[in-house]
């Protein structure tokens, strides 16, 4: 006997999707087939495609008053890429789906920002300051970990995308937990200015690696900004090069002993993979008033994590980067008479 729910299964899911997708835009990726329309099909495609670039209107308008990154926390806009991985006319929200152009980097802002109405709009949605009595509820209300209110923030840090997870959460609670863990538990005080700055929440306690993000008095869901998605994780760009052959103010043979020296030394902390760093800035400080040559032994961290350390430590200790070889970060502290 023939199953006939198995033979309409694919006839449901095709029609599902082709529902589902818009066919306000020409967009071939994005867009169901239309096979066996005959010529009719191919005058629909040409008519739509001429019509979206009279229209003039294209994607969505969001009113958020920032440039749209991938990760907000974990990448510096005064470093200019020295050349991208694809052609930044790859939009990672999706072509023709936002008014703002895609540069590679991010998305920039097309109006004039007023700083000083977008202060007083989050101002009036915060409203008055919590009560201590008000803060220790929402705090043993959310703090636990089998909270349901929990984003985590991995390697990436404030993502766009978690934004949008934010204001979810904000529709039924009024605070969130977020769990932070990786590279970017490094810095916290960067974390916790990107989430206040860019959601207009307010945290209202701090534990290690543990947030909770406050939505306000006022906070209204039904009036929570335009947020568009990025549909796909775009490329990293090319940067340049961290470690130099040569480090500057030493010769070659300098350079060399250092990198031996930190290689062959005791190292001072093992890093685990998404681990919490919170405390390895304060340590490296303190072991550089007795060495100027240290280790981070980042086995199993992985490459692309080590480079990211490495990057942090350099501008939060500070520090130079000497070596990044077999997933171990050497470090110097650099001439003790020059700033």
């Amino acid at each position: 006997m023939r199953n006939h729910s198995l033979v309409s299964f694919p006839t449901r899911c095709r029609r599902f999707f082709c529902q589902s997708i818009p066919h306000d835009l020409y967009d071939p990726p994005f867009s169901p087939s239309r096979k066996g329309d005959g010529d009719s099909g191919n005058v629909a495609l040409k008519s739509d495609r001429k019509g979206d670039g009279d229209s003039g209107n294209v994607g969505l308008k969001s009113d958020l008053p920032f440039h749209f990154r991938y990760s907000y926390s974990e990448t510096d806009p005064s470093i200019k890429p020295i050349s991208f991985r694809e052609s930044p006319k790859f939009s990672p929200f999706g072509p023709g789906r936002l008014d703002r152009k895609w540069t590679g980097t991010c998305a920039p802002v097309n109006h004039q920002v007023e700083i000083n109405r977008i202060e007083e709009e989050r101002n009036s949605i915060l409203g008055a300051p919590l009560e201590d009595h008000e803060v220790s509820q929402l705090v043993e209300r959310y703090r636990h970990s089998d909270c349901s209110r929990q984003i985590n923030l991995g390697k990436g840090g404030v993502t766009h995308n978690t934004l949008d997870d934010i204001h979810n959460h904000w529709k039924k609670a009024e605070a969130v937990r977020i769990k932070c863990l990786g590279v970017p538990t490094l810095d916290m005080d960067n974390i916790c200015f990107h989430l206040e700055d860019k959601s207009g929440g307010k945290i209202i306690y701090r534990n290690i690696n543990i947030l909770l993000l406050y939505r306000g008095r006022h906070y209204d869901p039904t009036k929570r900004p335009l947020i568009p998605l990025m549909l796909w994780k775009p490329y990293a760009p090319i940067y340049p090069k961290l470690v130099n052959n040569l480090i500057p103010t030493l010769t070659h043979v300098q350079t060399k002993q250092l990198r031996n020296k930190g290689f062959n030394s005791h190292p001072l902390i093992k890093l685990t993979r998404n681990g919490v760093y919170v405390n390895v800035v304060e340590r490296v400080r303190e072991a550089f008033k007795t060495d100027e040559v240290l280790r981070l032994d980042c086995t199993h961290v992985g490459t692309t994590d080590c480079k990211k350390i490495g990057v942090k430590l350099r501008d939060l200790v500070p520090c130079v980067p000497i070596l990044f070889k077999d997933e171990q970060i050497i470090i110097w502290r650099g001439n003790l008479d020059q700033e």
